[in-house]
């Protein structure tokens, strides 16, 4: 899943200076049960079916429930509009028991045939799903999904009753409930959709308040863009009694900066994250509010091969081989990442792949020179594009002085707000651009699949046969160590071709405040709301 890094919301402090002082949003939202979540970015839109960044799955999870939802502190599958499930003895058919009792927000039961148009709707080639890719696990739909077949009742998907969804898949994915917790996987209301456009069109307004229709915990009341969207706790939401929140506030603040200082005077409850020079002082203050911790996310550039000399792999791999990682995390971060040799984090789901971070400047001049840029004559100016934030700037700044001290060569810089740069490397308009995906579900595969040829969210214009069929070839097995043997030769491709280049792994260093309770770090960095309330005795 990729993360991003949206407008400045100072205004939202304005009060703070003045001769008397009003209730602040934290102060009244204890009171009140009403939440304020910083989210660093603009959403993309709210079709769980279109958006593909971790800032936008922060609030799908509260609009939205799939079959199963992930647990707020360990990330397995629990059971949410699916009561049950059983598997097969050849773990090929899973069959989904749908409770009795799951609506939408306008009254409406959520149907098993619900998932089934679902699941025709982001495989239907027209809509471009970036994660369509998801569901290739079932029977003919890659096939369907890349316009080979068009008859979706050979997609391995059936709805036998209004109660009952059954799954047939093309090879075992033992972990298949933690799957379908994703947002790709979610249930849509076919009504509402087609209500204001086709199936499988984009951008449509049924995502917008008064059009909006969910199955989640809070429905969707308000959207401002560049200020705030608020959610007000569903009325027909099957489990009700368990949401504690009344309301949720989600604001785009791009400025880490702002962001920080917003929650220090009062107006929000949680941050995003966390200016890179605030991480000392609530370390040496040991501030309770402050709570690192690791997760599945790995920071990385991508190459887009279709510009000029990144086509090259000897060029991308002396980029690569020119960035001091140790230096990013000692002297730029300074917030306990880990230096990356891989595009998967060490020990996910029992997977550590083997790669130290490379950092080697003679052999990197040696690529440049063998691809006919000694010492960086004659070598196009490039764009490095990152969205906009302090650290994002600072980063970028890194990279440019290592890349003109080791190879003397200039590299520009430019910068666009999150949503903006979403859309520009959907669309392949970059050079060279930063990136970071967090996994969506505990398995190596979450990371590895994202690269396969034509992925909707490989984007980086490479692709390799051989590497597709050892992902093929990694489905096609349930042994684990067999798997990780396959996987550990995907990264050994990924490190010698070089499309992407990892740079560090993720820790998440942000703000919750003390009062903030069933909000847990887990290796997703996912906070569903449903556990979630606010205890104002505990505010500090």
């Amino acid at each position: 899943m990729k993360l991003l890094r949206p407008v400045s919301l100072a205004a939202i402090a304005l009060f703070a200076g003045s001769c008397h002082k009003p209730e602040t949003a934290v102060v009244s939202g204890n009171r009140d049960q009403i939440i304020h979540i910083g989210n660093l970015t603009e959403p993309t839109d709210l079709d769980p079916h279109i958006t593909n960044t971790q800032q936008d799955f922060n609030i799908m999870q509260a609009l939205f429930e799939g079959l199963a939802q992930y647990d707020p502190q360990t990330c397995e599958p629990r059971p949410a509009v699916a009561e049950s499930w059983e598997v097969t003895a050849d773990n090929l058919t899973w069959t989904f028991h749908l409770r009795g009792n799951a609506k939408w927000s306008n009254g409406a039961p959520v149907t098993a045939r619900d998932f089934v148009y679902a699941y025709q709707r982001i495989l239907s080639p027209k809509l471009g799903s970036e994660y369509a890719y998801l569901l290739y696990s079932l029977v003919n739909a890659e096939q369907f999904n890349a316009g080979k077949i068009t008859d979706f009742s050979t997609v391995g998907v059936k709805s036998p009753d209004d109660r009952t969804l059954v799954l047939s898949l093309v090879h075992p994915v033992p972990y298949l409930p933690t799957m379908v917790c994703h947002q790709a996987w979610y249930p849509v209301h076919q009504k509402t959709i087609e209500a204001f456009g086709k199936v499988d069109d984009r951008g449509t307004l049924w995502t917008r308040p008064g059009n909006f229709v969910g199955n989640g915990y809070f429905t969707l009341t308000e959207w401002k863009p560049h200020q705030h969207i608020r959610l007000t706790k569903s009325e027909t939401y099957w489990d009700r009694e368990q949401i504690k929140l009344k309301e949720v506030y989600f604001y785009p603040i791009e400025s880490e900066d702002t962001e920080e200082r917003t929650f220090r005077s009062g107006q929000l409850h949680v941050t995003s994250t966390l200016p890179i020079s605030k991480i000392a002082v609530y370390e040496r203050e040991k501030s309770p509010a402050y709570h690192p911790h690791v997760y599945l996310g790995t920071f990385f550039l991508r190459f887009n091969v279709a510009k000029g000399p990144l086509g090259d792999a000897r060029v991308r791999r002396a980029l690569s081989l020119a960035i001091d990682r140790e230096r990013f995390v000692r002297d730029v971060l300074r917030g306990h990442q880990q230096p990356a040799g891989t595009l998967t984090p060490p020990g996910t789901a029992g997977f550590t792949a083997k790669g130290n971070p490379p950092y080697d400047i003679a052999t990197a001049k040696k690529l440049f020179a063998e691809a006919g840029y000694p010492d960086g004559k004659g070598f196009p100016k490039l764009e490095f594009l990152y969205n906009t934030t302090e650290a994002n700037r600072a980063i970028a700044e890194t990279l440019q002085q290592m890349w003109r001290t080791s190879l003397g060569i200039d590299i520009t810089l430019q910068n666009q707000e999150g949503k903006v740069q979403t859309e520009s490397m959907r669309t392949g308009h970059y050079e060279i651009g930063r990136y970071a995906w967090i996994g969506d579900y505990l398995d190596p595969s979450t990371f590895l699949e994202m690269m396969i040829t034509n992925g909707g969210n490989n984007q980086t214009g490479w692709g390799k046969a051989e590497y597709d069929h050892l992902i093929a070839e990694a489905n096609a097995t349930a042994d684990s160590a067999k798997r990780f043997a396959v996987y550990q030769r995907c990264e050994q491709i990924l490190a010698d071709e070089c499309p992407v280049a990892p740079i560090y792994f993720y820790v998440r260093n942000n703000l919750v405040r003390p009062e903030v309770k069933g909000w847990y770090g887990n290796l997703l960095d996912l906070h569903a709301l449903k556990g979630v309330y606010l205890d104002s005795a505990a505010a500090q």
